[in-house]
């Protein structure tokens, strides 16, 4: 600490308590304790320790933090209201309203200054460890030379987590991973206060918290509560700049007592969550010698605090001169890099996809791998990996290294996630939110049910992440039903601002990367282990088709009958469409990859592809028949699979549950019969 903590710095602590309480009291809801407790913490972290800019939130230059306690938001706003950020008082008294900047749990893009949305216990950990994987990998590509501290490309992750964080597993998959990759640019605060809602921890956990980091190969650093039964905040200081040099992400274990110093509240499960009452805030504006009127902050004490902008300002002004210097010196990485921060697509880079002769028979995940093999050499920021599927998942990229902390790795592209699918996902929303990168994220699509909670943060954050998820049905075979996805398609379905894309050969995957790569939210690539044969239409029409999530494949002029299919399904729709042409119906064949774009295009040209006058329809997709409806109307039939599969030959599986042209015929026979 480069001052001592003073009379201000105190003064300045116990305000932004009051803001807190003060805040869940107006609201009559919220989780006051740790806020009251960790505030000289926080205040030490944006006052002292963290390089950020309250004038500019989104500064690329910044340090990250994560309150991956979001319950505990007060924390974090009464800090942002204090250092300056685009937050007034009367947003803190509007705390947990509808409509109000300061939502009950932080969420990014509604609050200047909050680096991700949280709340979910767990995950604000594997966040944090993802945006440090994404510094190290930008300062090994745009600056490896850079002594350390030297280069606009360092930046540092500090987390607030609490005692529900460390229990959830998210934590576990990302601490074991954080180690693995010595990111010491990872800061985590461990809030010991020993209560969470039900009473003590010891009600449900008796774990040795340093031993595991330890474990983890993480530093692990322990500070005691001061003497006066605060938080030791010079302790902590103290701990962070003894870890400076040391390769391992580093935790430090903070005793607490939960929202000290409250008179009657301190150390009850009772301060987790609701407000003290009007009683035991009077007493603690007693304590802590604040104003006796709700949400006043005394004026030298904001001026104290309102150096962070200044301060701010400086750091951002020294980093701009140093990221000149940089530019003027690496042109061309320069250009590399707005570029990626941008999220600019190369030019032409469709002419410069793999392409597939018609009748080709290629799986959609290996045409996938090949697709990413083009856009891995066009897109020096994309990067990625499998949950220990790559070989399965066919994500590997052939040119790259392996991402890692030893030699070179840095510069690595293929990210081991280990089987850690949550930790993987989690990790993947970090380092989109770090920016200046392209991520994918991979497995199966039944252990998409793993991931889910991330997947949903990700929408909610409207993160541009990819999933690559293969072996899309019960034609994974011999796995068996624990490995057959049936209703993970129409649950992610319902999943607001997640997009799936599932392609029905060769020259739709390849369309299904590149439109991914233009969404601005998260996209699911819904890939197929068996082969399927490359359809005889040209790539622009299919990109072109896949752009818009529907599109006429094949018709009759006068057409009746309406067949709708996705993925490896179109190939039965058109074998189906060829046996009654042969009898004289008329038919159209739709492929539709992607429900959600489909959605999202004009009632004309949903009309024009599913036109409301052909009624006889019949939809064929090898999942869940839930949802789709809609799409078959009253009069349709669905095709699909409405029970668990079964262990057996890849082609053997989806005859037993009728994924067959026959079953088609029979569909088209119904439907007909109706009209």
């Amino acid at each position: 600490m480069t001052d001592p903590w003073s009379n201000l710095d105190e003064r300045a602590a116990n305000a932004a308590r009051l803001l807190a309480v003060d805040a869940v009291e107006a609201a009559q809801s919220g989780h006051p304790g740790a806020a009251i407790s960790l505030a000289p913490v926080a205040h030490l972290l944006f006052q002292r320790t963290m390089r950020h800019d309250p004038r500019d939130p989104d500064w690329v230059g910044r340090d990250r933090f994560v309150l991956s306690c979001g319950h505990a938001s007060m924390l974090l706003y009464a800090q942002l209201y204090l250092s300056g950020y685009d937050l007034e008082i009367d947003d803190l008294a509007a705390f947990r309203r509808l409509h109000s900047r300061t939502p009950g749990h932080p969420e990014r893009g509604v609050t200047a200054g909050v680096d991700a949305s949280t709340g979910p216990l767990g995950q604000g950990i594997a966040m944090a460890v993802g945006m440090a994987m994404a510094f190290k990998h930008q300062r090994a590509v745009y600056d490896p030379n850079a002594a350390v501290g030297e280069s606009p490309f360092d930046r540092r992750v500090w987390v607030i987590a609490s005692d529900g964080d460390l229990q959830e597993g998210a934590s576990y998959e990302a601490g074991a991973l954080a180690g693995r990759q010595q990111l010491d640019n990872l800061t985590v605060i461990y809030d010991d206060n020993g209560i969470q809602i039900e009473g003590s921890t010891s009600l449900a956990w008796d774990e040795d918290v340093p031993a595991r980091f330890s474990a983890q190969r993480w530093r692990v650093s322990v500070v005691g509560r001061a003497d006066s039964g605060d938080v030791d905040v010079v302790g902590v200081d103290r701990a962070i700049a003894a870890a400076d040099g040391d390769p391992r992400p580093h935790l430090i274990v903070l005793k607490s007592e939960i929202a000290w110093p409250a008179p009657t509240a301190r150390g009850t499960a009772g301060a987790h969550s609701g407000a003290l009452g009007a009683d035991e805030v009077r007493r603690l504006r007693e304590v802590t010698g604040g104003p006796a009127t709700p949400f006043e902050v005394e004026a030298d004490v904001l001026g104290y605090t309102r150096r962070a902008i200044g301060r701010g300002q400086s750091l951002h002004a020294s980093w701009n001169d140093a990221m000149e210097r940089w530019q003027r010196e690496n042109p061309d990485l320069a250009e590399q890099w707005r570029a990626a921060q941008a999220r600019e697509l190369p030019a032409g880079l469709a002419a410069a996809m793999p392409t597939f002769e018609v009748g080709s028979q290629l799986a959609t995940r290996d045409a996938s791998a090949k697709v990413i093999q083009a856009l891995a050499a066009q897109i020096p920021e994309l990067m990625g990996g499998s949950a220990d599927l790559a070989e399965a998942n066919k994500t590997l990229i052939a040119a790259s290294a392996s991402f890692l902390p030893e030699g070179d790795g840095r510069l690595g592209r293929n990210i081991h996630w280990g089987v850690r699918e949550l930790g993987m996902t989690a990790a993947l929303n970090g380092m989109l939110l770090a920016g200046g990168v392209r991520a994918f994220a991979a497995t199966f699509l039944v252990f998409s049910d793993f991931q889910r909670p991330a997947v949903r943060l990700a929408a909610l954050m409207n993160l541009p992440a990819i999933y690559v998820w293969t072996h899309d049905s019960v034609a994974v075979g011999p796995d068996g039903p624990t490995h057959q996805p049936i209703e993970q398609l129409p649950s992610l379905r319902a999943m607001p601002g997640l997009t799936l894309i599932r392609p029905a050969d060769a020259r739709e995957t390849v369309a299904a990367w590149l439109v991914a790569l233009e969404q601005e939210g998260p996209t699911g690539l819904v890939l197929c282990r068996q082969p399927l044969p490359t359809l005889d239409l040209p790539s622009a029409i299919t990109l072109a088709g896949v752009r818009r999530g529907a599109y006429v494949l094949s018709e009759d002029p006068d057409a009746s009958l309406l067949l709708i299919a996705t993925g490896s399904e179109v190939g039965l729709a058109l074998a189906a469409a060829t046996e009654v042409r042969a009898a004289g119906v008329k038919v159209r064949v739709v492929s539709m990859p992607s429900r959600e774009i489909f959605e999202r295009q004009d009632a004309a040209y949903r009309d024009s592809v599913l036109p409301p006058r052909l009624t006889q329809r019949v939809v064929i997709e090898a999942a869940a028949t839930f949802g789709w409806r809609d799409i078959a109307g009253d009069r349709g039939v669905v095709v699909g699979i409405d029970e668990f599969g079964l262990s057996g030959g890849g082609d053997d599986v989806p005859r037993a549950f009728g994924m067959t042209v026959e079953r088609v015929l029979e569909a088209i026979e119904t439907v007909r019969a109706q009209a």
